[in-house]
């Protein structure tokens, strides 16, 4: 063991440990998960560690060995070795002050096992003209932009398999219904279109949330005012960034805004708690329209991916869908969090951003998780039931309600009660009673008559 000492006292840290004694007292101060932090998140400390390296050379601020020794640590570090010397917990205290100095001390010690002759420390070396309060929140918003791609090409994926079967099953008729009761036809090329639309709105506010993300107050230093930074530095550090990540950061216009506001985080999660809520309804008229087989709706035929009980034979349950609601209620549950967390920060700094990202990682990556699953194993390969559909509307007397313009309501709700009571079909009654003309009947109980607009040319002259 080696002794370490800092402001508050000395601890014992591992001989082999690249950590030092900020990790240590993380890890004793916060037991509270095993869980460490995100490694995309210390990926990306790492890359503005790299740059800020360059950087401060360049500015005169850091010698050429020092420069030389911290790249050539993250390089390594950023290959994906000593992965395990970074064991902060993912939830602290400290305003991720705790995740900055584990990867500092690990770059520090790391840049002196590769070159001996050279001491680099912690904080006066790799941390030189930043502060946690501007690495912390710059490096979360750079693994957010990183992810995405794939949040958005899994909205886009999920989108276009809708669009695909509402081609599919443009006249596959069906009842419409409205609070679970029956109403007016309709056919699924319509419903899927419907969703279609719905989640290209969801690609649209996640994407504009998303280009907010890449606004980062990287040489604000402690509250924004960039003491400690060189002008040098502050006027370089995101190029030198981009230059390597190649996630089109910006500076902030305001970088004290920027280091004591996090609406910016609201907003993607509260993006992805909205794509969350259309996912879950989607998911329950999923489940609802394939219920059965015998016994419920039964117009969709929902792909069989696995035994649904334990107990009952050949039962198989709508699983794909339900792990979709499952993420869903997680994602809202982390938009609350996100929420409060930015709600709660105070005067020049939020001191909770560690949680906030934490639960928009996990957001991100699961709700891309979770649509890649339901396009794969569930929507490419549903179908529709067409002949229980067409079966259904034609049993169900919803299909009165184009009469209402010819007949009137009070005769049509007459003819309706006529039809429920004499188990009589509605056009039946109506050409027994030569109420209209057979031609007309036949256009109006067509599909394109049950479900399109009313052509206002037909006659509706009523046969003697």
């Amino acid at each position: 063991m080696r002794i370490e000492e800092d402001c508050i006292g000395k601890l014992p840290v591992e001989d082999n440990a690249l950590y030092g004694i900020h990790t240590v007292r993380a890890v004793h101060n916060f037991p509270v998960t095993k869980e460490r932090m995100d490694p995309l998140l210390i990926h990306n400390l790492i890359q503005i560690k790299k740059a800020a390296a360059a950087v401060n050379f360049k500015a005169g601020t850091l010698t050429a060995d020092k420069q030389r020794a911290i790249i050539a640590a993250c390089d390594q570090l950023l290959l994906g070795r000593h992965a395990d010397s970074f064991i902060v917990p993912a939830i602290q205290g400290g305003a991720g002050t705790s995740a900055n100095m584990n990867v500092n001390e690990v770059i520090a010690n790391l840049a002196h096992q590769l070159d001996p002759d050279v001491m680099v420390h912690p904080n006066d070396d790799v941390n030189q003209s930043q502060s946690t309060n501007d690495t912390f929140p710059t490096a979360g918003k750079m693994a957010l932009c990183a992810q995405l791609p794939g949040l958005l090409g899994a909205i886009e994926q999920l989108s276009q398999a809708l669009l695909i079967k509402s081609k599919r099953y443009q006249d596959a008729i069906k009842v419409g219904r409205t609070q679970l009761e029956d109403a007016v036809p309709t056919t699924y090329g319509r419903t899927f279109h419907a969703y279609y639309q719905l989640f290209n709105r969801d690609l649209a506010r996640v994407k504009s949330a998303g280009e907010h993300l890449r606004v980062v107050n990287l040489g604000g230093t402690a509250i924004g005012t960039g003491i400690n930074a060189t002008k040098y530095y502050q006027t370089h550090i995101i190029d030198a960034l981009n230059a390597n990540v190649h996630l089109a950061l910006q500076s902030a216009p305001d970088l004290v805004d920027a280091t004591q506001n996090c609406d910016g985080f609201v907003e993607f999660s509260g993006a992805m708690k909205i794509l969350a809520a259309d996912l879950s309804k989607f998911s329950n008229d999923l489940r609802l329209l394939g219920s059965g087989p015998q016994s419920g709706l039964g117009e969709l035929n929902l792909p069989a991916k696995q035994a649904g009980s334990s107990i009952m034979p050949d039962k198989v349950n709508p699983v794909i869908p339900e792990v979709v609601n499952q993420v869903a209620f997680e994602v809202m549950g982390n938009d609350v969090t996100v929420t409060m967390a930015a709600e709660a920060g105070q005067l020049e700094l939020n001191a909770f951003e560690p949680i906030m990202l934490r639960a928009l990682l996990e957001s991100e990556r699961h709700l891309q998780r979770a649509m890649q699953t339901l396009v794969e194993n569930c929507v490419r390969d549903v179908s529709v039931n067409r002949k229980r559909c067409a079966d259904q509307v034609a049993h169900s007397t919803i299909t009165a309600t184009v009469l209402s313009p010819y007949l009137g309501y009070e005769v049509t709700t007459g003819l309706i009660k006529e039809a429920l009571a004499t188990h009589s079909s509605v056009p039946a009654l109506l050409r027994e009673r030569h109420l209209l003309v057979p031609a007309l009947i036949d256009q109006l109980f067509s599909p394109a008559g049950l479900t399109q607009p009313r052509d206002t040319s037909i006659s509706m002259t009523k046969q003697a």
